[in-house]
C-alpha cells in the first residue's frame, strides 16, 4: 500500500474529519486552505460591514444583495474550474471544485435566508411572491437545483448514485448558473455592469465546452483569442440592442461607448481582456512544455 493510501485507510479507520484544506490523502493542503480563506473573506466583510452600522438602515436589503451577489460570482467561478484546468494543464484546481460549488451554494442560501427575515418571517408571503414573480420563481429554481447538487457532492453520495447517474446530475450545474444570471438581470430595466460581465463570463465559458471538442479549442492560443473576440462582440453587441430596445436610443450609439475609455471600460473589454490572459497564459505554458522536452532530448 503507497503511503498516500495508508494516510486514507488511517482516516477512515480513526474516523478523522475531511476537513476542507486536507487533500484526498489527509494531508494540508495550502491550495485549499488558501482558497477557504478566500471563499469565507466576503462573508466575513459583509458581517463586519454589518457590526459596524454602514448600512443600519438598510441592513436586510444589503444581505441580501450581498450574498446574492456573491453566491453567483462563486457560482461562475466554479464554472471556470475545467476550462482552466485544460488549458493551464493544471491538475491540481480540480480539488477545488466541490469546495467552490459548496460555497456558492451556502452564499445563496442565505441570500434566501435573508429575503425570509426581509419578510418578517411569513412563509406563505414568501411563497406568494416566488409564485407570483417571474425573477423569484427563476432565483428558487435554480437554488433548488443548485440544493440537490450540494446534497449529492460528498464522495458517499457519489458512489451510492453511481458516476453516470451523478455526473447528469451535475451537469444541471450549467442550467443553474444561467438560471442565476437571469435572476439577476431581470433584477433590472437596464444591463447593469456586472450581471452583463458575469453573463459574458458564462457565455465564454459554455462556448469553450461545447467547441473544445469538436473545433479543438482546449489549449489552442488562437482559438481561446478567437473566442474572446467573438464573445466581447456578442457582448456589446447584446448590451446595445437591450438599451434600444427598452429605452429606445440609438444603438450605434451605445456601441461607441465602449470605445470610450474616460470614466470605464464597458464589460465587453474585460472579457476580452481575460480572455487574451487565457490565451497567453496557454501559450507560455506550450512554450514552457517545449522548452522542457527540448532539454531533455
Amino acid at each position: 500500500m503507497s503511503r498516500p493510501q495508508a494516510a486514507v485507510a488511517a482516516r477512515t479507520a480513526f474516523r478523522l474529519p475531511a476537513m476542507p484544506w486536507r487533500d484526498r490523502a489527509g494531508r494540508f493542503s495550502p491550495l485549499k486552505a488558501a482558497t477557504l480563506v478566500l471563499l469565507v473573506l466576503p462573508g466575513v466583510w459583509i458581517l463586519a460591514s454589518l457590526a459596524m452600522g454602514r448600512y443600519s438602515a438598510l441592513a436586510t436589503e444589503y444581505l441580501i444583495e450581498e450574498t446574492g451577489a456573491w453566491g453567483i460570482r462563486i457560482l461562475i467561478l466554479s464554472l471556470a474550474v475545467t476550462p482552466f484546468r485544460r488549458i493551464l494543464d493544471w491538475a491540481a484546481i480540480l480539488q477545488l471544485r466541490r469546495m467552490v460549488g459548496v460555497a456558492a451554494f451556502v452564499y445563496l442560501a442565505l441570500h434566501l435566508c435573508a429575503y425570509v427575515l426581509d419578510q418578517k418571517f411569513d412563509l406563505a408571503r414568501v411563497a406568494g411572491e416566488i409564485v407570483l414573480r417571474t425573477y423569484l420563481t427563476i432565483g428558487f429554481v435554480g437554488l433548488s437545483l443548485l440544493t440537490a447538487l450540494a446534497a449529492t457532492s460528498t464522495d458517499a453520495m457519489i458512489k451510492r448514485l453511481g458516476g453516470r447517474r451523478w455526473r447528469m446530475l451535475h451537469r444541471s450545474v450549467y442550467l443553474i448558473g444561467a438560471l442565476a444570471i437571469l435572476h439577476q438581470s431581470m433584477q433590472f430595466k437596464l444591463p447593469e455592469f456586472e450581471p452583463t460581465l458575469l453573463g459574458a463570463a458564462y457565455a465564454w465559458l459554455m462556448l469553450w465546452r461545447a467547441s473544445s471538442g469538436r473545433l479543438e479549442i482546449g489549449r489552442s492560443p488562437l482559438r481561446l483569442a478567437l473566442l474572446s473576440l467573438l464573445v466581447a462582440l456578442g457582448t456589446a453587441l447584446g448590451e446595445a440592442t437591450w438599451i434600444h430596445l427598452a429605452t429606445g436610443a440609438d444603438a450605434t450609439m451605445v456601441l461607441r461607448a465602449n470605445l470610450d475609455f474616460e470614466y470605464e471600460f464597458r464589460p465587453a473589454w474585460y472579457v476580452l481582456f481575460g480572455g487574451l490572459a487565457l490565451a497567453t497564459a496557454a501559450a507560455a505554458r506550450g512554450l514552457f512544455r517545449m522548452v522542457r522536452r527540448a532539454r531533455v532530448h
